[in-house]
This record gives structure tokens, sequence and C-alpha cells, in this order.
């Protein structure tokens, strides 16, 4: 059985620990290893990497991990290391990637690749340049509720798709008499933070896998909730946007509005959810459920504003089955990662897909300061 030395910086943040580190690396070695195409397995040996020499050594006695270090240089050194993985907040990102691209190793990394466009444009063609393997996470995309959307679209299931809406957020407390459940750079645009450089990125391979490349975005970014207070109890002044209201027009027409907020309250079944709207079918889609609603069977409603609504809306769509065992989004694309490295199977999610992410955030920041609506450069080359 072969071993991948995978370097793994920024697993003492939340995401990092129990999404890549738990419930993917460990997750795969717990199951044997990665199966490639000739049957063979391959394990993952972390190296945990991060600034916090106790929060390391904490998370490796944990779990049994013998290697861990504060020198990222001399994880990148190791010729066993042949990956290396960034979990850390953004701004750390763009140096630690480069020197693992100059180290020669395979880089896989979390979203957004970069706080700007040029340097996120520079880390893909640095990738490109040393011949590294390199692939950003794509993991909404491989959410049960999305792969069943997924499922009805390559099935001719919508007919021709007109919108998408989609509706993503929570309730982040503030910090002061409930402690917040995301980390306060989130909420500092000199620390990367906000949610359009978060969650477009996200936005931006949604849209693009399922439904078609984006041509222009109409935005508006907003900080709703203006002082907050840290993990240390201090408060402080809110500098990043935590709400952001946005159209994208896509290639064929289609038209998606999504909603994204950390200062909304939760009237719908998931945290997230997309509804597909279509000439044949409609489908609303989450984390984990897909509803359906055919054209044969969509009623026939009537506006009477002086009578109560009696037409029980919910129970008139069809809930669309598994019909498969859907394991951890986080996991199944390391799994395709490890593929991609040791036998380049295919993997398309790249830093330069994390680029068009990027790109699209920074349009988005750009529509909601000048009030316009912007094109995305090249889309309808």
């Amino acid at each position: 059985m072969d071993t991948l030395g995978v370097v793994m910086n920024g697993v003492t943040g939340r995401m990092g620990y129990r999404q890549h580190l738990v419930r993917s690396v460990l997750a795969i070695n717990e199951q044997g290893g990665v199966e490639l195409s000739d049957g063979r397995r391959v394990t993952l040996r972390p190296v945990l990497v991060g600034r916090s020499a106790a929060k390391l050594e904490a998370i490796a006695a944990r779990h049994g991990i013998p290697d861990w270090t504060t020198d990222l240089g001399a994880a990148l050194a190791d010729d066993r290391n042949a990956v290396y993985f960034d979990a850390q907040i953004t701004n750390a990102r763009i140096g630690a990637v480069t020197r693992a691209i100059e180290a020669g190793k395979h880089v896989y990394t979390e979203k957004p690749t970069a706080e700007n466009l040029d340097d996120a444009v520079a880390l893909a063609r640095a990738a490109r340049e040393a011949g590294v393997k390199n692939g950003v996470v794509a993991d909404k995309l491989f959410l049960p509720g999305l792969l069943k959307l997924r499922r009805l679209i390559d099935g001719g299931f919508f007919g021709r798709i007109l919108s998408v809406r989609g509706e993503f957020g929570y309730w982040v407390f503030e910090g002061d008499w409930q402690p917040a459940q995301r980390p306060s750079w989130n909420y500092r645009a000199e620390d990367g933070g906000g949610i359009v450089l978060d969650m477009f990125p996200h936005w931006a391979y949604v849209l693009e896998n399922l439904f078609g490349r984006i041509e222009a975005v109409t935005a508006r970014a907003v900080t709703h909730v203006e002082e907050r207070v840290d993990e240390h109890g201090r408060p402080y002044k809110v500098t990043a946007d935590d709400a952001a209201y946005a159209i994208f027009e896509l290639a064929g027409g289609v038209v998606a509005q999504i909603n994204s907020s950390w200062a909304v309250r939760v009237n719908r079944d998931e945290l997230v959810e997309f509804q597909v709207d279509g000439t044949h079918g409609s489908a609303v889609a989450g984390l984990r459920r897909c509803r359906v609603q055919h054209r044969s069977a969509t009623p026939m409603p009537v506006w009477n504003p002086d009578l109560p609504v009696t037409e029980p809306f919910r129970e008139q769509w069809q809930e669309v089955p598994d019909n498969a065992e859907f394991g951890n989004g986080f996991k199944t694309q390391w799994e395709m990662f490890v593929r991609h490295v040791v036998e380049d199977a295919p993997f398309p999610y790249d830093l330069a897909s994390g680029a068009r992410g990027v790109q699209l955030a920074g349009l988005g920041l750009r529509s909601s300061a000048e009030g316009v609506r912007v094109e995305v450069p090249g889309a309808g080359a």
C-alpha cells in the first residue's frame, strides 16, 4: 500500500479540523485508503502545520498523529510530503501556497484562493508553470441535495431552465450575550473577511457547473451589524460586509438570484436552498433534500387577498429519493484529488476555477460600490 505525505496548514480552525482532517483525511485512512483504478490503495500521512504549538500538539495527541510542526518550511522541504493543503485565513493563503508551489508540492486549497484577482491568477499561473497538480475545494457540488439536482438536470427534468433562486445564511450571534459561531476575522476586511469574498466563490462554481457560465452580476453588499465582540470579549468595529444580495445573468438566458447573509433568521428547511424553475418542472434543493413539482402536477393558485390561503403548497411537492449512499462531500473531493495526484485522474476544480470565483467576488463588490451591472470579462468569448 502506498502512502502520500500531506502537509495540512490551518487544521486548528473549525473547517480545517472538522471537515478536512477528521472527516476527510483520517476517515480515508480508517476505510483503508483511497482505491485507485488498478485496485491499489493509497493512505495519507498528515503533517499538521500551524502557528500554535500547543493546539497542534493537542490535536496530534487526540488522534495519534506523530507529525506536526510550526515550521512550514521544514514540512515543505521533506521529500516524503507530496501534497500541501491550505485552510488558513484568507490573507495568509497566497504566501503559503506560493511557497508550496516553489517547493514542488501539489497544492489543494480552500477558497477563496486569494483576496484579489491578480493574486489568484498569479497563483494559478505559478502552479501551471511549475507543473504541479492543483485543486480548490468545491464542496457544495457534492452535497446530497445538489447531487440530486444534478441528476434532474442531466435527466432533462426541467425542460428549459428559466431561473435559479438561492437563499443562504443564518443569524451569527454578535458575541456579547452569546458567543459568535464564526471567527471575528470574517468581519474584518483587512483580514480578508466579508461574505462576498467568502460566498461568491462558492456561487461561482455552483452556477458554472450546474447552470452555465456567468456573464454579468448586479450586487448590493451591506454591513447590517456594525459592531461585534471578538473571541476575547473585546468589542470591535465591523469593516466587512455581512450580507449580499445579487443577480447573476448566465449563458442561455438563465437568471440566478442569490441572497447571502449572516444577519438573517432561518425560515426554511435548510441553511441553504436553491429553487430552480424550468418550463417542464421545478425543484427546491438544500444540503440533503431535494423536492420537485412537475408541470403535470402543478396546481393553479388564484390570487385572492380577501380569502385565507387553503392550498397546502409545500405538500404539493414530491421528494427525490436518495437512490445512492452519499458520503461526506469534503471526503469525496479529497479522494478525487488523491487520484488526480497519483494516477492523473480528472479534477476540474483547479486554481484557474478558483480564480474565477475570486473574480466574481471582486466584480460583485464593484457592482455594489458603483451601483451598476457589471459584465464578466471574456464571458461572451
